[in-house]
């Protein structure tokens, strides 16, 4: 759809549909038409059983009136011939033929005239029908109104766009409608469509095209709507686009120049040095870092003076595609050498949003040609020779140079074989010089060697010729120096015999140097004169020729310096040129000039004296041979004193002159008139600026003219229209092929433009003069200032400096100086660098302005700056138009620092590693702050202070100086390193920095505070059950075998450095049996089972108790060595080494997961076993490691029995009681376990001839006692052994006490007991701790696999509590499984006769997800003791058990039709011993096939599978053998199937009773919490033939001999006794004499002690202040009943009222009898035990309730507002019963009914229970 996508240029074409004048113009530019409108639509054509035909025929552009046909064309399409019949149309309004069979060959067809008469306006429909054996199918007949229709796309995504750029898109229009259809779009901004309007034909299309062109950057999604037709129909199309700003940056491709890498500039372009008179290009990319293609301009910089611009950038506009880079070239073509040129680029995209501005700099370097010597001396030759002299030139510049000495060597005694030429960079050449000299004479002359872009250089020619007439003196370069100096001191205009007689006569000296000098009171104290050092340029132009001014005075001069003969068309009358010599000097001088026979100038007399002060005349003639040619020479003469003739005339050597070289350049030409003179072909290289200077100070360029053709060129220059310009030399000819070099120089004196027009005229023809336009000023001192020369600072902290850069500019095209002045009184307060310095011409130069406020105050200073150059000398005196003014404007703040978070808890870090935070400082202030940070450290947690004291810092900030901006924030990064597991607390203090100020450093203050805990990775235990072989161990006693509780405290611990040597699980060892990093080692102990029996799993519930996730792991030798290959391995192993391989070879111990991670909070399962498999204890080295932390090696024991063997299993070998307090009158009992590992009972005793002994050392005290020193214990079980430890002195007693086994081994248990002094260790001595926090899982959910059951509190501690007290706790049995219920039994019976408890309900059933109530009651013995109690409670499964169920019952009934159904035959002689066999197989532990008698018939403890003997194998059975033990066990009766083995659940119960005595002393406020339980002692036997009867395992030992028969009896028994007794009871409480008996006996006097209550003890305990009272005798009640009623009956016999009396006080008399025997009923103990049996179950009633959500314990009382009943006045009862209730508080009983109040405004409330 969007095929055209290009930018949008002004000239294109739209495309539009114009009304002019009511006609309708179509401009079909891009507008085409389908290939003929609609009617040449294709027509979609179906095959139906080989019948092509149309799908419709449709008619449009009807009108009524008329009619009109279609025709439907048939066309066979199969190779068989055929038939079809046709329906006409239903509907009048389409006719066709009638209807007829239609018969078609292969490849024919038929056309059905179809037509089609409209009778209204609207549209039809119908259809004609075509049947054939196959079938059948119809075309549709339409015929439609004309409609109008504009198809376009919904949306159309125009590409993204730059702001103020425009980009473009197209789509497609068509007309699907039947008429001629006009549109016009309405579009809003920023888009434009084009064309905007228009008309298509039905099936025409054309293109229109979206214009973007946003202002605002923006995600622009706009309608445009497009109206057409008549009716003005609309649809829209969604425009959507975006536009952004672009972003443009400059870079410079490769390293810069010097200056940018000093600023750090990327945006610098430097072209270094170049070539004066070329040009270097170098590009440079501007990158478009945006997602728009950005147009951009590169402009340069508005200039306030002329400036001669040498760079340039061809590309002022171009565009810098998205992501990408724009390459822009620039240019650099220098002129003038030496000078350093500096401009700047802008770089703007479109919209002028941004600017880039890119600096360039280049310097102009010129070639740098000099001579080894600058001199050339010939020393003396005689006349009529020559000699010749090697000249070396070298160019040390990379650039070549154009050179060309000023001499005619033609007319010269001296000569250069290449006065001209190239020389090419960094290269030397050798000239000759050749000294041909025509007179004996001394020679000379100082030649100019001039050279392009480059001052001249001078070459000093010395020569002395000598004849045999005359011998002038040898000039020597020494003279030649002494010379100059002599020239410089004017003593030159003296001849050199003036000179001897001076210098005898005194008038001269001679210096240190051999020079010549006046006498010092001459020279007025003055040094005298040296011979300066003359620039160049300023001695080729001074040098009274061209110029008026020479350096010293002229010792001969020449009236004639260049002369132009002209034309000499006639050769024989050419007139001579006079020329006059003038000399200067004080000495007779001679003049002889070079005159060359060959040349056709002529010097007449060749020579002459001339007299001092005197002019001779001379006569220059020209003679040309030939017509028609040019001419052109350099006459050269010497003049000298005439004394230098001789040698002889020279007495002192100090004298000695040079002779001065006279040179006339002539010129002149012989064309005759009309004749065309030559044409000159040549090239000019010539700036046209002259390099910039001040005002009155002479500028130089040199020009180059290049002589290209193959004629001599003859060229003069004309100085008429600028004589301000001086050229030097202004006529001359140039050889084919050789150059001439001009040297120009001006002297401007205004600083505005002087234009020049130098007239160069070649071959003496008009026409050939080339007009050179030339420019020259002098430059002001323009300096431009930054903001108009205001410098604003931002609001400064007072004692701190801001800084900011200030800009200066040099407008002008020379070098500036600068130098600011700042008022005294302004130094304290600012500053600038650079003070003072060179600005290049056109730099802008960036100055850092410094502010320092001394107070809060705003501040307005004034400075300026001064600038000059180098040729001004600046003083006081200097013109106020190079000052600059600059106004300085800050403001002196203050302020503070504060933080986001006063305190930033990160929380809790592992020590070692790293943690970052970042903390946000803020700036409130208006002014920028400087900072320092500085961190305190302090600890919190158990540590030494000294210690930590010397720990570095464990924080680290990314900086701790800074600067926040005003108003601002920052981002401190602190890294936290804790290094021990403590608090940290790191208080984060600033400090304002000042340096400006009195105090550097202000006073220090708080920020913020950040707080860490540096933390080891912490596991525990938390919950560990036994299951396999380890089932029967309680958890108190795995807790002990495995030293969970001292495995806890020790990773409680911090991990010592050693054990962190590796800090995670690795295998660092090369040996077997790993190095151990770690002092801690504990005994993971599994017990002991026989062989062969199922393994014994140990599960742990491992906890995370840390605030970090923990990465732990279980690591077994293998786990730790390294893999070593095959030859490496040691092939000896000791019996240790042999042992690990055989544990680990056969995985007797496993551990399953071995590894894994838990995050905080999180708990993991881990399962431990031990296989029984071979006989023996095996032992492995388990190394527990936790990441980054603790470092432990577990040693995994384990024991495996002979089946036969008895054994006891002791975890250690040492046992330590409770410390007693000396001196208690009855010490509570003590409980050591023992527990039997073995597969049989093992009878055990305990030795106690040890404890005589030590009773016999404490004064026959018995200090240790055992109560059951003999006992049974069954297989899997534990005993517990009681045990008193009754202490006479405070210290530690042991003894060292042998347990027998019987039929089994002897262990030695050494018993420890400490006695303490309550009195001196007072609150210290915390011994009362019934059981450690640690050994109380605080996990309830562990059990064992498989098993869904747990207990909401696996161990249940009462604490502390008096003896006869009743103790009642409530947890859960809770069934997690979601889809089977499950059965439970508890057993409550226990070893130990003195702990009565019980748990209901015993049995029970809990359904999926549900859970059951359990109350478990203690209730204590008469005895001080410790209990520790396991109950266990067996989990049967229901379906398991409904399976058992079915499984008995059918079992059964097939026992009892094999007990009626048999047949007698030989082989079922055994028949009877057949059918006992499956009662062997029956289970004990149910007993009966009933679900209940099971469950009646669970025993205490579910015991270990049975072990039986292994018996030998059998030897191998014959065939015959093995198929008659297949046929026995074919025939064998049914097996009677076995019941499902319960899993067992431990409840462990601890708690430690003391006497009431003891219990008052050290827990006096405990005491109301407990309930005693009276009518223990009457109960007891009772109790305990009931616990005995509901458990079939007999108890240990019962002391009461009187109860041994009742615990003899069978549960029949004693229910048939119960009931005979019941009987008996209730039938005496029935009998009228019994109760009357009773009656009776309760009112005969007791002959010794009051056993039973009688009137007078109730007289007497009621009238003393005695202890309770006790019950009214029912006799006496009776009585006073009959006596009343004896009086009631008088007293309706009499009809007196003297009987009112005695029946008010008989009344009060019963009523404070009902009152005394109502105390006394509560003060009954049967009635506390109703009451808190009442209480109790009320409770827990209330709790159950809670725990299933019918209660809400927590929730708050509703009370509801009710409209006042009563006035205000009247009393409500209610009311009045409420205050009431207020009142008495303790009679108000506790409903649950709503009840009403009223308040003291007489408005009702109804407060409901919660």
């Amino acid at each position: 759809m969007l095929t055209h996508m290009h930018r949008y240029t002004a000239s294109s074409d739209p495309l539009q549909r114009l009304y002019h004048g009511g006609t309708k113009q179509k401009l079909m530019v891009s507008a085409r038409r389908k290939s003929s409108g609609s009617s040449a639509r294709k027509t979609r054509k179906s095959t139906f059983w080989g019948i092509e035909v149309a799908e419709s025929l449709t008619w449009q552009g009807w009108c009524l009136g008329k009619e009109f046909t279609k025709h439907l064309i048939l066309r066979n399409v199969c190779l068989k011939t055929q038939k079809l019949r046709f329906r006409p149309p239903t509907t009048r309004f389409f006719i066709t033929v009638f209807p007829q069979p239609i018969l078609l060959s292969p490849g024919m067809s038929i056309t059905l005239p179809i037509i089609f008469c409209p009778l209204e306006k609207k549209e039809y429909e119908d259809s004609i029908l075509f049947e054939k054996p196959e079938g059948e199918f119809s075309v549709a007949l339409h015929a439609k109104l004309p409609h109008l229709d504009m198809l376009f796309p919904d949306s159309i995504q125009i590409p993204a766009c730059a702001v103020y750029d425009s980009t473009e898109a197209s789509f497609t229009m068509y007309n699907d409608g039947d008429l001629l259809t006009c549109f016009s779009w309405e579009v809003p901004g920023p888009f434009c469509l084009l064309p905007a309007r228009g008309m298509l034909d039905p099936g025409e299309e054309c293109t229109v095209k979206v214009i973007f062109q946003p202002e605002v950057a923006h995600v622009h999604n706009v309608s445009a709507i497009c109206s057409f037709g008549d009716t003005q129909e609309q649809k829209t199309i969604r425009l959507k686009a975006v536009a952004k700003y672009p972003h443009l940056l400059v870079n410079v491709p490769g390293d810069s120049c010097e200056d940018a890498g000093l600023r750090n500039f990327r945006d610098v372009l430097c072209f270094g040095a170049i070539a004066a008179g070329t040009t270097v290009e170098k590009c440079v990319d501007i990158f478009n870092v945006s997602v728009v293609s950005a147009p951009f301009r590169i402009e340069r910089a508005k200039e306030l003076v002329f400036r001669d611009r040498v760079f340039s950038c061809d590309a002022t506009q171009a565009i810098a595609p998205a992501r990408g880079k724009s390459v822009v070239p620039v240019q650099f073509s220098p002129h003038t050498v030496g000078v350093k040129s500096v401009d700047y680029f802008t770089v703007m995209p479109i919209g002028s949003s941004t600017h880039s501005v890119l600096k360039v700099t280049g310097s102009c370097k010129g070639p740098e040609v000099s001579f080894q010597h600058p001199f050339v001396y010939f020393s003396c030759i005689n006349l009529g020779e020559y000699l010749i002299q090697p000249l070396e030139m070298t160019n040390t510049s990379d650039v070549p140079a154009y050179y060309q000495f000023d001499i005619d060597c033609k007319q010269s005694v001296f000569s250069f074989d290449r006065p001209c030429g190239i020389l090419g960079g960094m290269s030397t050449i050798t000239l000759k010089v050749i000294f041909q000299p025509t007179y004996p004479i001394i020679c000379y002359r100082r030649v100019a060697c001039l050279v392009h872009h480059q001052d001249p250089l001078f070459l000093d020619l010395i020569g002395t010729c000598h004849s045999e007439t005359m011998n002038p003196d040898i000039l020597k370069l020494k003279d030649l120096t002494r010379y100059r100096t002599h020239m410089a001191r004017g003593l030159t205009f003296f001849p050199p015999d003036i000179l001897g007689t001076m210098l005898k006569e005194g008038k001269l000296l001679v210096d240190e140097k051999g020079a010549l000098t006046l006498p010092l009171e001459m020279l007025e104290d003055k040094p005298p004169e040296e011979y300066p050092v003359i620039e160049p340029m300023v001695e080729y132009f001074h040098d009274g020729i061209s110029s008026d001014l020479t350096v010293f005075p002229p010792h001969v001069s020449l009236s004639i310096k260049e002369y132009d003969f002209g034309c000499c068309a006639e050769l024989q009358e050419v007139e001579p040129l006079p020329l006059c010599v003038t000399n200067h000097t004080k000495g007779k001088i001679t003049v002889m000039w070079t005159n060359n026979p060959d040349s056709p100038f002529q010097v007449i007399p060749d020579s002459c004296d001339i007299p001092s002060l005197k002019t001779m005349a001379f006569r220059i003639t020209f003679q040309p041979p030939l017509l028609n040619s040019m001419y052109a020479a350099e006459v050269e003469g010497f003049a000298f004193y005439k004394v230098l003739r001789h040698y002889n005339n020279i007495e002192e050597p100090f004298t000695m002159c040079p002779s001065w070289n006279l040179a006339i350049r002539l010129h002149g030409h012989t064309f005759q008139p009309g004749r065309q003179h030559f044409i000159p072909q040549y090239t000019l290289d010539c700036h046209k600026v002259f390099p910039p200077v001040c005002p009155n100070t002479t500028t130089y360029r040199s020009m180059l003219l290049c002589n290209v053709g193959s004629s001599a060129i003859s060229f003069s220059i004309s100085r008429e229209k600028c004589p301000a310009v001086l050229v030097k030399p202004s006529c001359g000819y140039i050889a084919p092929g050789s150059h001439q070099i001009f040297l120009l120089s001006t002297c401007p004196v205004e600083t505005s433009i002087q234009q020049h027009i130098l007239s160069l005229h070649f071959n003496f023809w008009p026409s050939f003069t080339q007009e050179i336009p030339l420019q020259s000023s002098a430059e002001p001192l323009v300096l431009h200032l930054e903001g108009d020369g205001s410098l604003y600072f931002k609001p400064t902290c007072v004692g701190t400096s801001s800084s900011r850069t200030f800009t200066i500019k040099n407008c002008t095209r020379l070098p500036m100086l600068f130098r600011w002045k700042i008022q005294q009184s302004d130094k304290k307060l600012l500053c600038v660098q650079p003070a003072e310095g060179t600005i290049l011409p056109n730099e802008a130069l960036a100055q850092t302005w410094t502010f320092t406020p001394g107070e809060q105050i705003k501040y307005l200073l004034r400075s300026w700056v001064t600038v000059w150059r180098d040729q001004e000398i600046l003083d006081d005196k200097t013109p106020k138009n190079v000052r600059y003014f600059l106004r300085v404007i800050g403001e002196g703040s203050l302020g503070t620092i504060t933080a986001q978070e006063e305190q930033v808890d990160v929380g809790n870090i592992l020590v070692g590693s790293m943690q970052s935070c970042e903390l946000r400082l803020f700036n409130n202030g208006a002014c920028s702050l400087k900072y320092i940070l500085s961190v305190e450290q302090m600890f919190t947690g158990p540590c030494d202070p000294e210690e930590v004291a010397s720990d570095p810092l464990a924080i680290e900030l990314d900086h701790y100086k800074g600067t926040i901006p005003a108003r601002g924030k920052i981002f401190v990064q602190a890294t936290l390193r804790p290094a021990r597991q403590l608090r940290y607390t790191w208080t984060i203090n600033y400090t304002i920095s000042t340096p400006k100020a009195t105090n550097p450093l202000g006073e220090k203050q708080p920020v913020c505070c950040v707080i860490a805990t540096g933390v080891y990775p912490s596991i525990c235990i938390t919950d560990a059950c036994g299951t396999g072989s380890a089932c029967g161990i309680s958890k108190l006693h795995l807790w002990r075998l495995f030293s969970l509780e001292t495995l806890n405290q020790y990773l409680e611990r911090d991990p010592t450095p050693q054990e962190l040597t590796f800090r995670v699980p690795t295998r660092h060892s090369t040996q077997r049996i790993p190095p151990v990093y770690t002092p801690v080692m504990l005994d993971f102990n599994f017990g002991a089972a026989p062989v062969g029996c199922v393994p014994s799993v140990v599960v742990l519930m491992l906890q995370n108790s840390g605030a970090i996730p923990v990465n732990w792991a279980f690591l077994f030798p293998s786990d730790q060595r390294i893999d070593m290959e095959y030859w490496a391995e040691s092939a000896e192993f000791d019996p240790s080494e042999l042992h690990q391989m055989r544990v680990q070879d056969n995985q007797l111990f496993t551990i399953s997961p071995k590894a894994g991670k838990l995050l905080p909070g999180q708990q993991q399962i881990i399962q431990l076993s031990h296989r029984h498999d071979f006989i023996g204890t095996d032992r492995l080295p388990v190394l527990l490691k936790i990441s980054h932390g603790r470092e432990i090696l577990l040693n995994f024991i384990g024991v495996t029995l002979n089946p036969e063997r008895l054994y006891i299993h002791f975890t250690t070998t040492k046992h330590l009681f409770t410390p007693i307090a000396i001196g208690t009158y009855d010490p509570p009992k003590q409980i050591y376990e023992l527990y039997n590992g073995g597969a049989t009972s093992a009878v055990y005793e305990i030795q106690v001839d040890a404890l005589t002994q030590v009773q016999e050392e404490n004064y026959h005290h018995a200090v240790f006692v055992c109560l059951n020193p003999r006992g049974e214990i069954g297989p899997g079980l534990t005993a517990h052994t009681e045990w008193i430890f009754s202490p006479l002195e405070a210290k530690m007693y042991s003894v060292d006490v042998p347990i027998h086994i019987l039929d089994g081994d002897c262990a030695l248990i050494t018993f420890q007991g400490i006695g303490f002094d309550p009195h001196v260790m007072g609150e210290t001595a915390q011994f009362d701790k019934v059981v450690s926090a640690a050994t109380t899982p605080a996990s309830a959910k562990l059990g064992v696999p498989g098993l869904t059951v747990y207990l909401s509190q696996p161990r249940i501690c009462f604490g502390n509590i008096p003896v006869y007290s009743k103790c009642s706790r409530l947890f859960f049995l809770n069934n997690d499984s979601k889809n089977e219920a499950i059965i439970f039994a508890w057993h409550t019976g226990t070893s130990n006769a003195m702990v009565i408890m019980n748990i209901i309900p015993e049995t029970g059933v809990v359904q999926a997800g549900e859970s059951t109530p359990c109350v478990l009651t203690l209730h204590a013995s008469e005895n001080p003791c410790f209990y520790n109690v396991d109950l266990i409670c067996e989990i049967f499964m229901q379906r398991p058990l409904d399976q058992y169920e079915k499984e008995l019952q059918e079992w059964e009934a097939e026992k009892a039709r094999q007990a009626v159904e048999f047949t007698i035959t030989e082989k079922d002689l055994n028949a009877e011993k057949n059918q006992k066999e499956p009662s062997k197989g029956a289970p004990n532990s149910l007993g009966s096939a009933k679900l209940p008698a099971a469950l009646s018939e669970i025993r205490k403890y579910k015991t270990l599978p049975p072990i039986k003997n292994i018996h030998a194998p059998n030897p191998p059975a014959s065939r015959s053998q093995r198929r008659h033990i297949r046929n026995k066990e074919a025939n064998r009766l049914w097996v009677k199937p076995e019941p499902p083995k319960p899993f067992l659940v431990h409840l462990g119960v601890t708690a430690r009773s003391h006497s009431i005595d003891g219990f008052l002393t050290n827990f006096s406020n405990d005491l109301p919490q407990h309930f005693l339980y009276r009518q223990l002692k009457k109960k007891t036997a009772r109790r305990m033939s009931l616990s005995g009867s509901r458990s079939k395992t007999k108890r240990a030992s019962i002391r009461d001999p009187s109860l041994v028969e009742l615990e003899s009896c069978s549960e029949q028994e004693a229910q048939l006794v119960t009931d005979m007794l019941s009987t008996v009871i209730k039938g005496l409480l029935e009998e009228i004499q019994f109760q009357e008996a009773v009656i009776r006996s309760l009112a005969e006097p007791t002959p010794y002690f009051c056993q039973f209550w009688s009137e007078e003890s109730a007289k007497q305990k009621q009238s003393s202040a005695g202890t309770s009272p006790t019950i009214t005798s029912p006799v006496f009640t009776t009585k006073n009943r009959t006596e009343d009623e004896d009086a009631g009956g008088e007293g309706e016999v009499s009809p007196s009222g003297t009987s009112d009396a005695p029946e008010t006080l008989s009344a009060i008399i019963r009523k404070e009898q009902f009152r005394e025997q109502k105390e006394t009923i509560i003060r009954l103990p049967a009635f506390a035990n109703l009451t808190e049996m009442v209480l109790d179950n009320t409770i827990q009633n209330i709790l159950v309730e809670a725990s299933r959500g019918e209660v809400v314990l927590t929730a708050r009382p509703r009370i509801i507002a009710l409209p006042p009943v009563f006035s205000q006045k009247e009393i409500s009862p209610i009311a009045s019963m409420y205050k009431s209730s207020l009142a008495h508080p303790t009679t108000t009983p506790l409903i649950s009914v709503p009840s009403e109040i009223k308040d003291y405004e007489g408005h009702r409330h109804i407060i409901l229970p919660p």
